[in-house]
């Protein structure tokens, strides 16, 4: 039987939806998915405890979270803002790191979707959507 393949992430934002999404991502580390590190630079916010609780890498900006480098397969960004998504998009680029890949909410909300069968609603953000 072939070794289930691990897919690597990282959350950029533990607002409301981030810290309810990386509780969810959790759940599925049997399946496959290792949420090896956060980035978020409030302190306070419920994801963050959850983070050092289970001994995710914690850091205080997406750049810092590039120093991953192609470790990391997905980052999902979940900051609700596309500035802050432009911005790590060209600090990616500028990496040279043509492995991971950046999942704007959509995409989470498409992964919530499939691994909570449709039986949870996915969190509203406060921020606008810049899909």
């Amino acid at each position: 039987m072939a070794k289930k393949k691990e897919v690597k992430t990282a959350i950029v934002g533990l607002g409301k939806v981030g810290s309810t999404f990386l509780k969810k991502l959790l759940e599925r580390e049997r399946q496959g998915i290792k949420v090896i590190a956060v980035a978020e630079q409030t302190k306070d916010v419920p994801g963050m405890k959850l983070a050092k609780d289970k001994g995710i890498k914690i850091y205080g900006s997406p750049d810092e979270l590039l120093s991953i480098g192609e470790e990391l397969d997905v980052i999902f960004d979940l900051t609700g803002n596309a500035d802050a998504r432009k911005a790590l998009r060209n600090s990616l680029a500028r990496t040279g790191n043509q492995h991971t890949v950046i999942a704007p909410e959509v995409i989470a909300f498409l992964v919530w979707d499939l691994i909570s069968q449709g039986s949870e609603e996915f969190p509203e953000s406060g921020a606008k959507r810049g899909y």
